[in-house]
């Protein structure tokens, strides 16, 4: 009966030990993918379009504007262009983007107006066609048509790799690990890190 319960304690003890190894291995991958994380994020700039509604109308309208502010910013970069020259260069195209997906809207007599503005704001994680950029804040470029309370469309300004005729590629500004972090699609690690992400941000907004 001693030997049992020896046994037994043994066992337990055995089992925590192994769990707590486990917790702190998953708690040490989770902040060295939280720090890559947050690199990707500070070399980015996203591209964010808000449809007034989600009618079928109004979200043909998002996809012209998307199509027409793409058309606007290719080749807006020059060769070697850096985050902050990026963010420079779209601060003084506001009014030339904004005219660009306005005229859309005048084209198709559509009455009402879109705003342009530089924001940092949260996303979710994305899965783009060769890449997943993971989930924490980001500086975008936001395009709101009328109440921008429509289904969104969310793509990647800097570098242009959303951008019509552009060949850019994430690689072009991203380090080698980021590049990988972006590249390899291990999705159980980037929801993980999204739940991790999203209640940051609701203690953040507390």
């Amino acid at each position: 009966m001693l030997y049992s319960s020896v046994f037994s304690a043994n066992v337990k003890t055995a089992v925590k030990a192994v769990l707590i190894a486990f917790l702190l291995c998953a708690l040490l991958s989770m902040t060295s993918f939280d720090a890559l994380s947050r690199e990707v994020s500070q070399d980015i700039v996203r591209l964010h379009i808000l449809a007034d509604s989600d009618s079928v109308c109004d979200q043909n309208i998002k996809l012209m504007v998307r199509d027409a502010v793409q058309s606007y910013c290719c080749g807006l970069y020059p060769d070697g262009c850096t985050k902050a020259q990026a963010i420079g260069i779209i601060c003084e195209n506001m009014p030339g983007i904004t005219s660009a997906a306005q005229s859309v809207l005048d084209e198709n007599e559509i009455d009402s107006t879109v705003s342009c503005e530089l924001v940092n704001t949260y996303f979710t994680t994305r899965r783009y066609r060769d890449f997943t950029l993971p989930a924490g804040k980001y500086d975008a470029l936001k395009i709101s048509i009328g109440s921008g309370r429509g289904h969104n469309w969310w793509c990647v300004m800097f570098p242009p790799v959303c951008v019509a005729a552009s060949d850019a590629e994430l690689s072009d500004v991203l380090d080698d690990g980021e590049t990988r972090l972006v590249s390899d699609g291990v999705e159980y690690k980037f929801k993980l890190y999204e739940i991790y992400e999203c209640f940051c941000e609701k203690l953040t907004k507390k």
